[in-house]
């Protein structure tokens, strides 16, 4: 399969997609701060716009061969990140703001094809909390199947977290 030029903006019906810039730093930091949208994530909310700002330029800096990542921007502004930030691995986060308006899902669905068009993956994976309800079910309904389980795979601030898996073949995207 030769990949085709890989676009730097996709565009969905309410959302761009698009690679970081500093200027996203403020927008960023805005969800990365708030304790309720990285719960689950790999580590607790930033307390510093510096660590915010290495996250970013982390994001920016990934090659291409190991990373396809975008912010999600709405009515132009940055409202989170979704994307494969280690291929095959894919991951969102959103502003509390905008869940539960269909959001990460119409951002992941943009990434999935993206990632299926652009990239000669036999599938992507991706990794969740299990106590994060609202992953599990969004990764669900876009096709993930849960491979295993593991326990006390990170450590959250004081808290031992344990890891669900999962993976989405591209024979099972429907839109593939």
């Amino acid at each position: 399969m030769t990949e085709a030029p890989r676009p730097d903006r996709i565009e969905t019906a309410r959302l761009v997609l698009r690679k970081p810039r500093l200027s996203d730093l403020p927008a960023l930091h805005e969800v990365m701060s708030r304790p309720e949208a990285m719960r689950y994530w790999t580590r607790p909310a930033h307390d510093d716009i510096g660590e915010t700002l290495d996250f970013l330029k982390s994001m920016a800096a990934s090659g291409p061969a190991e990373s396809d990542d975008f912010i999600i921007e709405h009515q132009g502004r940055a409202i989170g990140k979704a994307g494969a930030w280690r291929l095959p691995e894919v991951g969102f986060l959103l502003h509390p703001d905008h869940w539960g308006k269909g959001m990460a899902r119409e951002a992941m669905e943009a990434v999935i094809r993206h990632l299926f068009r652009h990239h000669d993956l036999p599938r992507l994976v991706a990794e969740a909390d299990p106590r994060n309800a609202a992953s599990l079910g969004l990764l669900a309904r876009l096709g993930f199947r849960e491979t295993h389980r593991a326990e006390r795979t990170m450590q959250w601030g004081e808290e031992w977290c344990d890891s669900v898996y999962l993976a989405l073949e591209r024979s099972d995207w429907p839109q593939g």
